[in-house]
């Protein structure tokens, strides 16, 4: 049974239906769990190879806090390299995954009472980490029927005096919806003219499957935290590293938090991550394109499920399925599919309330199972 639900159940507005779930699946024979978000995919040899050499010829000792200058240098030229951007040394940092640069941030610039918006559905730990920082999250839904893009309405409306940030994630989890660049560029004005960061989790930018990825520092580089891993689109959540770019600022702040925390990310994983950057246009496709087959795959099987609906996946590894023709909220929905089908997704209110009407499916499981999945699933009566 996967992690996520016990993850997910102290966020819950009501916890023990999740952890009543996770319980559920962990009984269940023959389950066929699609709540996951780690790939099912294991790190390319190259890289593991690139790591046992790095050991062996003593990268074995801490590095300094913010990443080996190696490490830092990859990440620069990679920028440079793909998206044409150019940064120094000192806004880069190596963080333990996005999820740690995510955290050290809004440790960094938040006062008791700053407001940060967040766009729903949402990745749920954002609004955690937004309350352990002192500050208070402010939730703004996106709509299926505006495909999960912000509507900058909606935005201008949530910002106060108090707002401090605002995150963005796209390619989202959990939605699969690729923000264009004309909306990073409107909400990139608004950061300006208000005068508040943007906080961009970039986790699935290689997972942009039909447009080219522009990253929101593009358009807002002085408001612009970029965070990005190397969990997904390398296949390496198990080693825990990632990077923020920030303004230098902002960086050093977050040295020394960090030096407090976790010092500096695993020595090894960076020596991995360079490797992984440096042959990026090699690696990263082998990973996109299994998960670009398994999405198309689950959304042609959708679309033959009279109860089901989905709206077209622009990117990540998730579907995010419409159920509201079933008549059932997500959570008594997920409770179904899970005691008749033994299937296991995550229920859509998990990602805050606009979500209640989907689940998220993860295409974190090869073909096989996911048509035994959906063979399954096709057969239930409402």
């Amino acid at each position: 049974m996967d992690k996520t639900y016990t993850a997910l159940a102290h966020q819950f507005p009501d916890e023990n239906i999740l952890m009543e779930i996770a319980t559920l699946a962990s009984e269940t024979e023959n389950l066929i769990d699609l709540s996951i978000g780690d790939p099912d995919l294991i790190t390319d040899e190259a890289i593991i190879d690139a790591a046992f050499e790095a050991a062996k010829q003593g990268h074995t000792k801490y590095t300094a806090s913010g990443g080996s200058q190696d490490f830092l240098q990859a990440v620069i030229d990679f920028y440079e390299k793909h998206y044409q951007l150019t940064f120094k040394p000192n806004q880069v940092r190596a963080t333990v995954g996005a999820l740690h640069g995510m955290y050290l941030t809004l440790k960094t610039i938040l006062n008791p009472g700053d407001e940060v918006i967040i766009h729903e559905p949402y990745f749920s730990p954002y609004k955690d980490q937004v309350i352990f920082s002192g500050g208070i999250p402010v939730f703004m839904p996106t709509y299926e029927k505006d495909g999960f893009q912000i509507d900058i309405e909606l935005l201008k409306s949530a910002i106060t005096d108090k707002t401090k940030a605002i995150i963005i994630n796209s390619p989202n989890n959990p939605t699969g919806a690729v923000f264009s660049p004309e909306l990073f560029k409107q909400i990139a004005d608004l950061a300006i003219e208000h005068n508040f960061y943007i906080l961009s989790d970039e986790v699935y930018e290689a997972f942009t499957f039909y447009n080219d990825f522009v990253p929101m520092a593009t358009f807002a580089p002085e408001h612009t935290v970029t965070f990005s891993s190397f969990s997904k689109a390398f296949a390496m959540t198990g080693w825990r590293i990632g990077y923020m770019i920030a303004p230098d600022y902002l960086n050093e702040a977050a040295k020394l938090i960090n030096e407090s925390i976790t010092y500096s990310a695993p020595t090894l994983s960076q020596r991995a991550g360079i490797y992984a950057l440096d042959h990026a246009d090699e690696l990263v496709p082998k990973v996109t394109s299994v998960f670009q087959e398994r999405l198309e795959y689950i959304a042609e099987r959708v679309a033959e499920i009279s109860f089901l609906s989905l709206h077209p996946v622009k990117g990540s590894m998730y579907a995010f399925i419409n159920i509201s023709k079933t008549s059932l909220d997500s959570v008594a929905f997920t409770e179904k599919l899970l005691k008749e089908t033994q299937v296991l997704v995550i229920p859509g209110k998990a990602f805050g309330e606009s979500g209640d009407q989907y689940i998220r499916l993860a295409a974190t499981q090869n073909l096989v199972l996911l048509k035994e999945a959906f063979d399954r699933i096709e057969k239930l009566n409402f």
